[in-house]
C-alpha cells in the first residue's frame, strides 16, 4: 500500500507542478506568494509577502507558514505548497537562521525581530518549470517524406491516365461498331442505284 500511495503522490505532484516553478526556500527567507482569488465570475491575484517561520514537508500535503506585520499587528497565513490557487512563489532574501521553527518572532517586535541576510549562492529550484516542446523532424527526414509522397502521387496519376486511355479506346471501338452497319447500308444502296441505271441502257 505504501508503494502505491507514493506512486500516486508523485503523479499528483507532477501534475500540480507542470505549469509553475517552485523555488527552494527555508525558514527565515522573505517570500512573496501570488494567490489567485475568484469572486463570482471574476478572478484576480493577491500578493502576500512575509517571513517563512515554518515549513512542513509531507509529500502532497506539504505546507509553509508566512508571517508579516500589517498596521502593527502580526498576520500569519499557512499555504499548501502544491495548491493550484498559488500562481507564483518568489524568494526575495535568504535569512541566516539556525532553527527550523521561528515561532519566537511572535513575541518580538522592532529590531529584535530582524533576521540577518545570508548569501547561499544560486540554489536549484525544488521543482523546475519544464516546458514541453514538440520535436520537429529533421530536414533530411522531411525531404525523404516529401520525395516518397511525390512518388506515390506520380503513381496514382499514371494509373488514372492509363484508365482514362483504356476508357477512351473502348468508347472509340463502340462508336466504330455503331458506324459499320450504316456504312454497309450506304454501300448497298449505292450498288442498287448503279444497277437501276444500267438496266434502261440495255
Amino acid at each position: 500500500m505504501t508503494n502505491l500511495l507514493k506512486i500516486f503522490e508523485e503523479k499528483q505532484i507532477e501534475k500540480l507542478t507542470s505549469n509553475k516553478r517552485i523555488p527552494a526556500f527555508r525558514p527565515g527567507d522573505i517570500i512573496k506568494v501570488t494567490v489567485k482569488i475568484i469572486e463570482g465570475e471574476r478572478s484576480r491575484t493577491q500578493v502576500f509577502e512575509g517571513v517563512c517561520i515554518a515549513r512542513k514537508n509531507n509529500g502532497v500535503n506539504s505546507k509553509f507558514t508566512l508571517r508579516k506585520l500589517s498596521h502593527g499587528e502580526g498576520v500569519e497565513r499557512v499555504f499548501p505548497l502544491f495548491s493550484p490557487i498559488i500562481d507564483k512563489i518568489e524568494v526575495f532574501s535568504k535569512g541566516d537562521v539556525k532553527r527550523a521553527k521561528l515561532y519566537y518572532l511572535r513575541n518580538r517586535s522592532g529590531k529584535s525581530a530582524r533576521i540577518s541576510n545570508r548569501d547561499r549562492g544560486e540554489e536549484a529550484d525544488q521543482y523546475e518549470f519544464v516546458q514541453t516542446i514538440e520535436e520537429k523532424p529533421d530536414n533530411k527526414e522531411a525531404a525523404e517524406t516529401s520525395a516518397d509522397e511525390a512518388i506515390a502521387n506520380n503513381k496514382i496519376n499514371t494509373k488514372e491516365t492509363t484508365n482514362e486511355t483504356a476508357d477512351s479506346s473502348k468508347d472509340e471501338e463502340v462508336v466504330s461498331g455503331e458506324n459499320t452497319p450504316s456504312e454497309e447500308k450506304s454501300e448497298s444502296s449505292a450498288v442498287k442505284a448503279d444497277k437501276t441505271e444500267d438496266e434502261p441502257k440495255k
